[in-house]
């Protein structure tokens, strides 16, 4: 069994759910791109791809399950119930469920291991691959309106731009964050 792509899968099959809060948009244009950047960056940096991948495929399915109200928490628990569902062993489930509950940039968390570093860095660089699932955001579940929305996504891009520690991840999203910057003016 790749328990990869049986949490890749699992991620999926939340995401097709008439009850996931976001539809299945969030797994095209949210998950997919966070995964590829963890990989990028656990080729990069080291860690344990393993427990990076997982946890980049199960970052924010407490927002899909739940809601986004307090996701990394929920999630953390979905994470450790699926895991120890398909026998994977107590220590990884460890690993994982700190790179999910450190993974949101706002909450200014500690991240002890390079796993929780790259978890949340691909999560903050994956936002600069879906400005137009930002803006529905902006629009459909903040109610705003197109001038409130713009600030908002700038906004929220130039934080997740702060968010980014890594050289590499700055090197790698520079490009989509100056154009985002210039187009947003």
């Amino acid at each position: 069994m790749d328990i990869v792509q049986e949490i890749k899968n699992f991620v999926e099959t939340e995401c097709k759910k008439p009850t996931s809060k976001y539809g299945y948009e969030p797994f095209p244009f949210h998950f997919v791109p966070a995964v590829g950047y963890a990989e990028e960056l656990a080729d990069e940096f080291g860690g344990n791809k393993e427990i990076i991948l997982i946890a980049a495929w199960l970052h924010d399915i407490g927002s899909i399950i739940s809601g986004r109200e307090d996701h990394h928490i929920t999630g953390a628990m979905i994470a450790e119930e699926k895991l120890k569902e398909l026998q994977y062993p107590a220590e990884k489930i460890e690993l994982v469920k700190k790179c999910i509950l450190n993974h949101r940039g706002s909450q200014h968390n500690s991240k002890e291991s390079i796993e929780e570093q790259i978890v949340a860095e691909a999560d903050a660089m994956s936002s600069f691959d879906n400005i137009s699932g930002i803006f529905k955001a902006a629009f459909i579940y903040e109610n705003q309106n197109q001038g409130e929305a713009k600030s908002s996504v700038k906004r929220k891009l130039e934080n997740k731009w702060k968010q980014l520690h890594f050289e590499k991840s700055k090197q790698i999203i520079k490009p989509k964050y100056d154009a985002a910057m210039l187009l947003l003016k």
